[in-house]
């Protein structure tokens, strides 16, 4: 079911959480949450939108990265129910797409619950105090070639990082909903 992301609620502040990587790593949101902001992307192996954006999620996130950003991504989907978004599945996509962030698993479903994720991908981007400032797309590509493409994600991050408020202005992610446990 494709779905679109939530207008942002500028100033919503971010749930702590501890969550494992698929090889067992902990990371916890307030040791992520750096001088110039975190995002976190809420994605999966399996989303069509996920697998078109993969390559520019991580060359994006490496430039965030590089910049004194903080990324982290987590999966929320029910692997039980889609197994292409295992523990196991996720270090093969991790490694495919070239990914240098964390991508942790959300099993229980508790974080993308606290945080009102929807789809995937679906972006959160945090200040430095953990203030909500962007809940907008990756870019201006969609599905389509990404060649001449606007990144909305790294213009708002790096404003969020500059000045500490993310811009008026925000288009919504869409993608597959969450897969939630019956």
């Amino acid at each position: 079911m494709l779905l679109d992301t939530p207008i942002c609620d500028f100033g919503w502040k971010a749930p702590n959480f501890t969550l494992k990587d698929a090889f067992g790593e902990t990371f916890t949101l307030s040791e992520q949450l750096g001088e110039k902001g975190l995002l976190i992307v809420f994605i999966c192996n399996h989303c069509p939108y996920v697998q078109r954006i993969g390559h520019r999620l991580a060359e994006d996130a490496k430039l965030l990265m590089a910049e004194g950003i903080n990324v982290l991504a987590i999966m929320s989907n029910d692997y039980d129910n889609v197994p292409s978004d295992s523990p196991e599945n996720m270090k093969l996509f991790s490694a495919q797409y070239g990914f240098t962030f964390p991508y942790l698993i959300d099993k229980d479903q508790s974080i993308a619950k606290q945080y009102g994720a929807v789809c995937t991908p679906d972006f959160f981007g945090f200040n430095n105090t953990g203030e909500l400032q962007y809940r907008g797309r990756l870019d201006d590509a969609k599905m389509a070639d990404a060649q001449n493409r606007v990144s909305e994600m790294i213009n708002a991050m790096r404003l969020i990082a500059k000045t500490g408020q993310g811009p008026e202005q925000q288009t919504p992610s869409m993608g597959c909903s969450i897969k939630w446990r019956t």
